[in-house]
């Protein structure tokens, strides 16, 4: 029997992969036989520069490639904790929310449309993952974040990435393009204890995912182990938005 989830051969570009999961991403890709091409705009020796709200920058990098069979679209703002009280939604700055959509919204949208584009022309069967979140399907709970909230930019942009999701899959389904979503619910990365403890008691495997439980979900998706799926989000959130 074939295997569905061989990689041999397919070429992934992913974006925002200097990141914690990008870099797992790209493991479980290597891992099933596949070539990575890791992008970003941070100096890492294992990315080539590409800014994702720049389309000048993604078409030079296009046009430097071969082709490409997967698309993952990982680049976001990562959510930190800035300062008290900056991040309550009466307050917060509208340059961090035109930044939370431009990196993560308009990249999406901006490397979607020039590598869709590439895999049309290059003949191929290409997919896309856009990189979604639990908090792409519920709202945050703003009861386990003690003396602050999260903000609100990254819920609404995940929650965007999926509509956008929905929209690909459809529009390019009769070009043998296949487009869904991946959903991570939170990772463990020695997070205080008070706020694991909160977190984890919302979710009913009561435990945070380890930074590669993703992986079999990213080879998943990419290979044809998935390929009747088309406009899905897969949530791999250890059961946290069933409750």
């Amino acid at each position: 029997m074939k295997n569905l989830f061989d990689l041999t051969g397919k070429t992934a570009l992913i974006t925002g992969a200097a990141g914690l999961l990008g870099k797992q991403h790209a493991a479980a890709i290597s891992e099933a036989g596949g070539t990575v091409i890791l992008t970003d705009i941070v100096d890492d020796p294992d990315c080539i520069y590409m800014d994702v709200t720049d389309k000048n920058s993604i078409e030079e990098v296009a046009k430097t490639l071969g082709p490409i069979d997967i698309l993952i679209n990982n680049a976001a703002m990562n959510p930190k904790m800035i300062e008290k009280g900056e991040n309550k939604f009466e307050d917060f700055p509208l340059q961090r929310w035109n930044r939370a959509l431009e990196v993560g919204l308009t990249g999406a949208f901006l490397c979607s449309q020039i590598f869709i584009n590439k895999m049309i022309t290059d003949g191929l069967q290409g997919t896309v993952i856009n990189i979604a979140s639990d908090l792409a399907v519920i709202a945050p709970d703003q009861r386990i974040y003690e003396g602050d909230v999260k903000p609100v930019d990254y819920s609404i942009t995940k929650h965007a990435i999926i509509g956008l999701t929905k929209y690909l899959a459809t529009y390019f389904a009769d070009k043998n393009i296949r487009v869904n979503s991946l959903s991570p619910g939170g990772v463990y990365t020695g997070q205080p204890e008070a706020f694991v403890h909160r977190l984890t008691n919302l979710i009913p495997m009561n435990r945070m995912a380890s930074v590669d439980e993703y992986k079999g979900a990213i080879v998943f998706l990419c290979s044809d182990a998935s390929s009747y799926m088309t406009g899905a989000n897969l949530i791999v959130d250890g059961g946290r938005t069933v409750w």
